[in-house]
């Protein structure tokens, strides 16, 4: 079992020997992540989802991998191309299937090309890119995408892929000693606005807490996650996440799992889910079946400030989109994409887009620091 490999699930490759590649403990490339949403029903085939694994072997040792699917659609995936599947499909040509290199449902950027590290890695990485193109053609597709980069992956993409980014908002800890250091940095209406919002959220007569995912029993998950299915039932989408994969993260990821609650007596009537990896805490799932003033705010973003103070970490990451973060104090940050186009003249046409699209994002992360909130801008 040498060379290139693609695989339809992780469940082959041992965790140790997967989870030996990622370098910074990012949790959402993890094996327990990732072949948790295999096993416990969270891609299938009629959602789009087809694991497609890049591994490379040498002397039956893993040395390089990269978590990748053949993608039926552009569903959960928040790099949004919708509109050049739409073009390429008009002018006669099949969009999809399509090669993803990324994390299923997870707009968090991280490794994606998996390496162990040396004075190879940068060799691996590039090997890996090169044999997600011969895959690509091969096959006949259209083209492969890489999504939420970190800096370390891009040098590993040539000219013939385009590159693409966008904006998160990011939290980072500057070593506050506490909430209130935290509050003391911000001008002093985003500082008053904040203690309005919490005040609000605690006045409201439920119980906050923050819990580990290892203290919660399965009927505490399930609550959990009928909040979580509630938000895009509300939103008219579809949850993907099953609640045995909610059951799941709890018992194998534990306390890197954290949950912010509100309970009305012993019912969870809010929720927001985080995963906790390396020095970063990233939020992810939120639910509510009552309807409180600031109580989103309360658990999605303050208690996960206050946490990775209380912690050190040096990161909170609350997820995608959402300019309203930025005047509770998360700023602009930079995430990267890599496109692969086939097709050399549709990949012209979309690298005009691009060239367009990014001077729009430059003005625009000129207007959004012109309105930080930090008293210190």
């Amino acid at each position: 079992m040498n060379g290139i490999r693609f695989l339809d699930s992780l469940g082959g490759i041992p965790a140790a020997d997967w989870d030996a590649l990622v370098p910074d403990g990012n949790p959402f490339v993890s094996h327990a992540f990732l072949h948790g949403l295999e096993a416990k029903g969270c891609l299938r085939e009629d959602y789009g989802w087809r694991p497609y694994h890049l591994a490379f072997f040498e002397e039956g040792r893993l040395l390089g991998a990269a978590p990748t699917y053949l993608k039926g659609n552009s569903h959960g995936e928040f790099v949004f191309d919708w509109s050049w599947a739409a073009a390429w499909e008009r002018a006669g040509g099949d969009y999809y299937p399509k090669l993803l290199v990324a994390s299923p449902y997870s707009p968090v950027p991280g490794p994606r090309l998996l390496v162990r590290d040396g004075p190879h890695a940068e060799v691996m990485r590039n090997r890996l890119t090169a044999a997600l193109v011969d895959e690509a053609d091969r096959l006949g597709l259209s083209s492969i995408h890489a999504n939420f980069l970190p800096e370390a992956d891009l040098h590993a993409f040539d000219d013939r892929w385009l590159a693409r980014s966008d904006y998160q908002f990011h939290w980072h800890n500057r070593g506050y000693a506490d909430f209130d250091a935290f509050l003391a940095a911000l001008a002093a209406k985003k500082r008053k606005n904040i203690r309005q919002e919490r005040a609000r959220a605690h006045a409201a007569g439920l119980t906050l807490e923050m819990r580990g995912g290892d203290t919660f029993s399965d009927a505490e998950w399930r609550q959990i996650h009928a909040l979580y299915e509630l938000t895009f039932d509300m939103k008219g989408n579809h949850a993907a996440l099953t609640a045995r994969f909610f059951q799941y993260l709890g018992r194998t990821l534990g306390p890197d799992v954290q949950v912010a609650l509100a309970r009305d007596s012993h019912d969870i009537v809010a929720m927001a889910l985080f995963l906790r990896g390396g020095d970063t805490l990233y939020g992810r799932y939120w639910g509510a079946s009552v309807d409180v003033s600031g109580l989103h705010f309360e658990l999605c973003y303050y208690r996960g400030i206050d946490y990775a103070i209380r912690e050190g970490l040096a990161r909170f990451e609350p997820g995608a989109q959402g300019e309203h973060k930025l005047a509770r104090g998360f700023l602009p940050t930079l995430t990267h994409s890599r496109h692969y186009i086939a097709h050399e003249g549709f990949r012209r046409a979309v690298a005009d887009a691009l060239r367009e699209e990014a001077a729009h994002r430059e003005a625009y992360r000129k207007e959004l620091m012109a309105h930080s909130p930090y008293a210190d801008r």
